[in-house]
């Protein structure tokens, strides 16, 4: 997902420097490119901090802007084609004077929207911490699938099926496992790291997706088995907050856990 290489809408592949630094709010960046998409105008830089959606989880939204701050770009959505980062939006008071556009090669500052980041990173990592909490209270056996972290309506799935009669139990249980991790707290990492590595991270093997020859972006919640992912997250399991499982439900063999963060610790 990272590089330099060139794609085929003619601009490099975005750096994202959010998968080194999860926690950065602001950072430097060069505009390689500008577009318009319908009515939105379309921003292309060389590295961003901006989360494009994707991977069940939202994008960010922020602003970019000039050093000397007379141009601002209000980022409203953000999207990933081919390795290449799209920034949408609109120009604050933009009309068709040339100068209140960025030009190719400029140097502009980013800007995310810290509480839209960190609400999202909490639902991101409440959703991987479930994972971990599935196996803790005897469901290691169904496999992980969809994960919708969304302020909307949160949820993971897992292919395979829960007795009826236990959805309750294992629904309290779930939570209580879950707010027990996250009183006790741990640091969550991210690593790139070779295909063996990365495997052996994440007890043993990796979704059947991801190549042999890769360089995976691991995420571990402290001293829980890592999971693939591409998003933010908290920079300590601390920082979920409460977490409520508000229900289990069983369809066509897939049980899925809807769930919702509370506030978070001081």
């Amino acid at each position: 997902m990272e590089g330099g290489g060139e794609n085929g809408s003619g601009s490099a592949a975005t750096k994202l420097m959010y998968f080194d630094d999860m926690w950065k709010l602001q950072a430097p960046a060069v505009v390689l490119a500008m577009t318009k998409e319908s009515d939105r105008d379309v921003v292309i830089l060389d590295q961003t901090i901006l989360y494009p959606q994707g991977g069940g989880q939202p994008c960010d939204t922020g602003s970019i802007v000039s050093l000397d701050g007379t141009i601002n770009f209000c980022v409203t959505d953000v999207r990933s084609k081919s390795g290449v980062v799209y920034h949408y939006g609109k120009f604050d008071g933009s009309n068709d004077v040339e100068a209140s556009f960025f030009q190719p090669k400029q140097e502009v500052n980013i800007f995310v929207d810290g509480a839209r980041r960190q609400h999202n990173s909490r639902l991101h990592s409440a959703g991987h911490l479930l994972d971990s909490c599935m196996r803790h209270i005897g469901l290691g056996s169904l496999e992980p699938g969809k994960g919708h972290h969304f302020p909307d309506g949160p949820f993971v799935e897992y292919k395979g099926a829960i007795p009826s009669k236990d959805l309750e139990s294992k629904r309290v249980a779930l939570e209580l496992d879950a707010n027990h991790l996250i009183k006790c707290g741990g640091q969550v990492r991210a690593e790139i790291l070779p295909y063996s590595e990365a495997a052996a991270l994440c007890g043993g093997t990796l979704p059947d997706y991801i190549a042999k020859d890769s360089w995976p972006r691991i995420v571990c919640l402290g001293e829980n088995p890592g999971c693939p992912c591409g998003g933010t997250h908290v920079a300590d399991i601390s920082e979920i907050g409460d977490v409520k499982v508000t229900q289990i439900r069983i369809k066509k063999g897939v049980t899925k856990v809807s769930y919702n963060v509370v506030a978070a610790n001081a």
